[in-house]
């Protein structure tokens, strides 16, 4: 077992506006907005929790098809010239933060939020 971690990594500098892709997406919380729900947390003596979600962007659906070229070291010797169809978001497409934002909001939603 390599002691490196293998990291897949789409090329999203190479996607094009209106064909790859149709808007950028970066859910960003606003600093008022977090100070606003500590400051309501502290007054009503609720408790915080934070969460770091690893390898999230791989979590989110594709709603685009959306294909590229098979990773280096895992080429197909049988069918060199294939594509792989991704069904999950990668790091680096300028679709992913978009999918995973949709999938933890649908996630939350079941939960109750």
């Amino acid at each position: 077992m390599s002691k490196y971690k293998v990291r897949l990594v789409a090329k999203g500098y190479a996607q094009t506006y209106g064909i790859d892709y149709d808007e950028t997406f970066s859910p960003v919380a606003r600093m008022a907005t977090v100070r606003a729900v500590i400051a309501m947390a502290a007054a009503k003596g609720w408790s915080l929790h934070q969460m770091d979600v690893k390898n999230a962007f791989l979590h989110g659906d594709l709603e685009e098809e959306v294909y590229m070229m098979q990773p280096p070291g895992f080429e197909s010797v049988a069918h060199p010239d294939f594509v792989c169809r991704l069904r999950k978001a990668l790091y680096g497409l300028k679709q992913a933060p978009r999918a995973w934002s949709n999938k933890i909001g649908e996630y939350l939603v079941t939960i109750g939020f």
